[in-house]
């Protein structure tokens, strides 16, 4: 019967030429990316290399441990992870509202020009957002948010978008053709469809934003991120030591929580 089911079973459909070219391409521009980089593998391994390395790194241990700084970086891990989470809030606040346009919902001619202001949001780094605030805003941990909810906003917009296009558009179109309004024919057929996904994306992006919070700090965003700035540019490696230990608790942190809420919603 096995035997029989296989040998029933249609063919592979034939690849075509452009597939075979697309991968062809794809190969050689890996072999190019390879060939025209000054890679300079054997410098990671020569004796000074490697000496010079743990000498730095022994300069790390043992951590600084005092009360005070301990509860300074408590203080400070606290506005990293505050920045993170409203800056991944207020992306997913305005992600919604630029996704609704950028899916085609409000009419053909805002899909274009919203999808670009989406490209030029994320096209731009954290870091620049962040500079650019910096002038207008001065330190603190106020432009590091804002930088962070700009990139993250044409990132989930752009998720956001895709998800309401791919969602099944039959039980809106029941409800309106019962008589439901737009409004609520959008909120009690397509949003649920979207919603588990939507909430997947902004948590996934919560995750990297603590990351890219604390790199914010070092451009003067606050938190972790200008203690480690602060601490390296003195040469206080043991103090700097206790501030990357605190990113990995709290990036371990992070990630088991939003672990832990993903598989809460895909019960």
């Amino acid at each position: 019967m096995k035997r029989a089911a296989l040998s029933s079973a249609p063919p592979p459909p034939p690849r075509s030429i452009a597939t075979w070219l697309l991968l062809a391409g794809l190969v050689a521009l890996v072999v190019a990316s390879f060939a025209t980089l000054p890679l300079q593998w054997k410098a990671f391994f020569t004796v000074e290399a490697i000496d010079s390395a743990a000498e730095f790194l022994r300069g790390f241990a043992p951590p600084e441990t005092s009360p005070a700084f301990l509860w300074k970086c408590a203080l400070a891990l606290l506005e990293t992870l505050a920045m993170s989470a409203v800056g991944t809030l207020l992306a997913a606040i305005f992600g919604l509202l630029l996704a609704l346009p950028a899916s085609g919902r409000m009419g053909a001619l805002l899909r274009g020009p919203t999808r670009i202001v989406l490209n030029v949001l994320r096209s731009v780094p954290e870091l620049v957002w962040a500079a650019v605030l910096l002038v207008a805003a001065g330190l603190g941990p106020l432009p590091g948010t804002l930088a962070l909810a700009a990139h993250t906003t044409g990132v989930l917009g752009r998720l956001f978008a895709d998800a309401l296009e791919n969602v099944e558009p039959l039980p809106e179109a029941s409800l309106r053709a019962n008589g439901a309004p737009a409004l609520g024919a959008f909120f009690y057929a397509t949003l649920p469809q979207a919603l588990p996904q939507m909430l997947s994306y902004t948590l996934y992006r919560w995750e990297n934003n603590i990351r890219a919070a604390a790199v914010l700090g070092v451009v003067g965003a606050g938190g972790l991120g200008q203690m480690l700035k602060y601490h390296l540019s003195l040469f206080q490696m043991q103090s700097a030591a206790t501030v990357v230990i605190a990113m990995l608790l709290l990036v371990a942190f992070v990630d088991a929580a939003s672990f832990l809420l993903r598989r809460a919603l895909t019960r």
